[in-house]
């Protein structure tokens, strides 16, 4: 898989990128992460990418020119199976998304900043726009991290137990169980008995119990 970021700051990404789970996906081949400084495409003498609003109004608006020329290139380069815009208005980001995605081969993903792009960026090239919740940050970085993190840990090979995934909260519509180790006892705190059962029919159906008493008591919205 490859995905390509959109930014203008890139140095903002760096890190997320180059540890743990991120960081061995890309050591072995799995994932490419590519990071772009749209300010690199502008035409501007100041290399600026904002400007005033149309119509007035408080914020500055991301110019097309630069973002355009920017997936253009790309596009150029390879066919991409979705070009990702992260904004407050987007769908919001869930599992099945994430899944979804994890089978692509291409992504771009562009970080809006400032007020928000030119509507221009969104009508002609934008061919999805995701949240990752209902509120607003100073940029769209750390929601393309987000989303690149929940894809790429879904990859075959990347996590070291794949199945670890697929038990994850939300895979299955419901929250996951409690999980305990050792020690067995700490200061009278028990692990529930069943786990300690070595009966795998009888833990697989308190697990299944947990995590619908859990989701229905935190996310009733989940079992609708």
């Amino acid at each position: 898989m490859r995905i390509d970021i959109l930014t203008v700051l890139p140095q903002l990404l760096e890190s997320p990128f180059n540890d743990s789970i991120m960081k061995r996906a890309k050591e072995k081949g799995q994932v490419e992460i590519h990071l772009h400084n749209i300010r690199s495409y502008s035409t501007h003498r100041q290399k600026s990418v904002d400007d005033y609003q149309y119509g007035g109004g408080a914020g500055m608006v991301m110019t097309i020119q630069p973002i355009a020329d920017c997936i253009e290139k790309l596009k150029s380069e390879r066919d991409y199976d979705e070009i990702v815009y992260m904004t407050p208005d987007g769908s919001l980001l869930d599992q099945a998304t994430c899944n979804e995605m994890s089978l692509m081969k291409n992504i771009i993903i562009l970080a809006g900043h400032y007020k928000g792009v030119d509507q221009r960026v969104r009508d002609i090239f934008i061919t999805r726009e995701i949240s990752i919740g209902s509120y607003v940050l100073s940029g769209g970085e750390l929601g393309a991290a987000v989303l690149t993190d929940a894809i790429v840990r879904l990859l075959p090979g990347v996590l070291n137990d794949e199945t670890s995934a697929l038990t994850d909260s939300f895979q299955d519509g419901l929250l996951a169980p409690p999980i305990y180790t050792r020690p067995e006892n700490y200061n009278g705190h028990i692990v529930p008995d069943v786990l300690l059962s070595g009966h795998p029919i009888k833990i697989e159906e308190w697990r299944n119990e947990q995590s619908y008493a859990l989701t229905k008591k935190r996310r009733p919205d989940l079992l609708s």
